[in-house]
């Protein structure tokens, strides 16, 4: 099963950041036994573009789509058997420590 998992900033990190995992290690690893099928980081939301249309019309925002002060930094695209298996990938994620993960499956269209 495949999940997207959104890696995100956090105003409330863990207290000790030391004891968060390596993201080298972590990434080679999951690289390694299949978990992970790619990833990468995001550039800063300064960057962003937001695109919507109204009443037909094209509408161009500069930055993100909403007022936030965490961020998505990143991403990668897990495969897993199922939701646990995800969850202890995402809780061995750095940024799990730092930041904050979100898991989120992907749309099955066979149901």
């Amino acid at each position: 099963m495949k999940y997207l998992m959104f890696v995100c900033t956090d105003t409330e990190p863990d207290a000790d950041p030391t004891a968060a995992p390596d993201v080298e290690k972590w990434v080679a690893e999951r690289d390694a036994n299949g978990q992970r099928l790619m990833g990468d980081r995001l550039a800063p939301p300064t960057a962003a573009t937001t695109v919507r249309v109204r009443g037909g019309e094209l509408l161009l925002s500069d930055g993100p789509f909403a007022e936030t002060r965490e961020v998505i930094v990143g991403f990668d695209l897990l495969e897993c058997a199922d939701l646990d298996e995800a969850i202890d990938v995402a809780r061995s994620h750095p940024m799990a420590y730092e930041g904050r993960i979100e898991l989120r499956p992907f749309f099955d269209s066979n149901a």
